[in-house]
């Protein structure tokens, strides 16, 4: 009997996906392999289901005979393992993201005279029906506490935007481009206490309550499915902090991120200048293991943000501190840096990675914006959050439209100049989940 491949997520099986399968099995004996959650971000969202679920629903398929796991997106070593006498894909990927796949395919099953067979892929369920799918099932608090991690152990760099109400939300969700094939989106949110403030007419002191704060992230987990990180200033005392935890994790946040500094907030970029002071390391160290023992789930993750660069304490303060924060608990560590330069940042990243090779680290590049992401890549950075930068964007636009209706003595160049269509807005907002 010849042999047949076919690779595929399974994170949704549709009717496409039994089309390809009944397709290969005419032709022979059917091996799927399914895309680990690495191949898989590569040119589309986190799937849904586990690599373990996935295996399992493509292990009760009627026509498959086996299944395996595809690591990487390129199939290149799993088919020369394999050698199939023919591999089996639907039509879909002859152009778009996956096209580079296709031709690699075509490439290597010739070197044992391989043959690639594709089906017309007509899938009944539709773009929208697709993410309300997405939508329904990712607003769940188990899938989502757990999002974040998989983005981690799965991507180079997991890629988090700034949101301060639903709208943001769901532009975090629905943006994406594609460049030379590869589709970009963001991963999750950052939910900013700087925003959240500022987007409610007041400053960047804790001015806005726990109580506010949760309201806000409760209107974004709503509407929306991917991982948020919530910035939780210094966390407050000890036994609020622990109270928090266990909000935001009833909420489904995946994580939260806590500063290692005491009295009235201030923001970290005006430095010195504020008179801020740190924590000790032994009273923040204490507040991340008790955070860490109010957690119910194993999901949730509390990030330890290092301020020793900012109040100019230099990196063997960073350093000391990054390692007992991590000793107490730390699920991950933020270094924040107010340069215009990366070279503190890449110094920290290079000392901390000597230190640990598996604990995450993620950067706010307000003020080093032209740093690139492949950049952070190479220094052995996790999570990169861009932290304001949608707030940023809509006061000036806002500015600007009020402005022109005032000048005019009408709202036609306004809308013309600065407004997206009624329809569009419409668009993007489903009617109902």
């Amino acid at each position: 009997m010849k042999s047949v491949y076919v690779a595929m997520s399974a994170d949704f099986i549709h009717s496409a996906h039994l089309g390809v399968l009944e397709k290969a099995k005419e032709m022979g004996s059917v091996t799927v392999g399914i895309l680990s959650e690495k191949a898989i971000v590569t040119y589309k969202r986190l799937p849904l289901l586990s690599v373990d679920e996935r295996v399992q629903i493509a292990s009760n398929l009627k026509n498959v005979s086996h299944v395996v796991v595809q690591e990487d997106v390129d199939p290149t070593s799993m088919l020369r393992e394999l050698k199939p006498d023919y591999v089996v894909h639907g039509d879909d990927w002859i152009e778009g993201p996956q096209s580079h796949i296709r031709a690699l395919v075509v490439n290597v099953i010739s070197e044992w005279g391989g043959r690639l067979v594709e089906v017309p892929y007509t899938v009944s369920m539709t773009g929208l029906g697709k993410k309300n799918m997405i939508r329904q099932t990712g607003s769940t608090a188990e899938w989502r506490l757990s999002s974040l991690r998989r983005l981690i152990r799965a991507k180079d760099l997991v890629r988090i935007i700034e949101v301060h109400n639903g709208l943001c939300g769901l532009i975090a969700e629905s943006v994406s481009v594609e460049i030379n094939g590869e589709r970009r989106e963001f991963d999750g949110m950052w939910e900013s206490s700087l925003t959240d403030s500022t987007s409610k007419g007041k400053p960047d002191t804790s001015a806005v309550d726990v109580t506010s704060r949760t309201s806000t992230i409760d209107q974004i987990l709503e509407v929306t499915h991917k991982p948020m990180i919530v910035d939780a200033d210094n966390g407050g005392l000890t036994e609020h902090f622990c109270f928090n935890v266990r909000t935001l994790e009833r909420l489904g946040v995946s994580a939260v991120i806590i500063e290692d500094k005491v009295g009235p907030k201030r923001n970290s970029l005006f430095g010195q200048d504020a008179g801020q002071q740190q924590d000790s390391i032994k009273e923040f160290s204490y507040k991340i293991s008790q955070g860490k023992k109010a957690q119910v789930t194993p999901h949730f993750m509390i990030f330890a943000r290092v301020e020793s660069l900012i109040l100019g304490q230099g990196q063997k303060d960073a350093m000391e501190r990054a390692r007992a924060y991590v000793k107490a608990g730390a699920d991950g560590i933020m270094i924040h840096s107010k340069e215009k330069s990366t070279d503190e940042i890449m110094e920290f990243t290079r000392n901390f990675r000597e230190f640990s090779l598996d604990i995450p680290i993620a950067v706010v590049p307000s003020t080093y914006a032209a740093v690139y992401e492949k950049e952070l890549i190479a220094a052995g950075i996790n999570i990169v959050i861009y932290a304001n930068h949608l707030l940023r964007a809509a006061f000036p636009a806002m500015i600007r439209t009020a402005e022109e209706i005032l000048k005019n003595e009408r709202c036609l160049e306004a809308a013309e100049e600065n407004c997206m269509s009624i329809k569009e807005i419409l668009t993007l907002i489903p009617e109902s989940v």
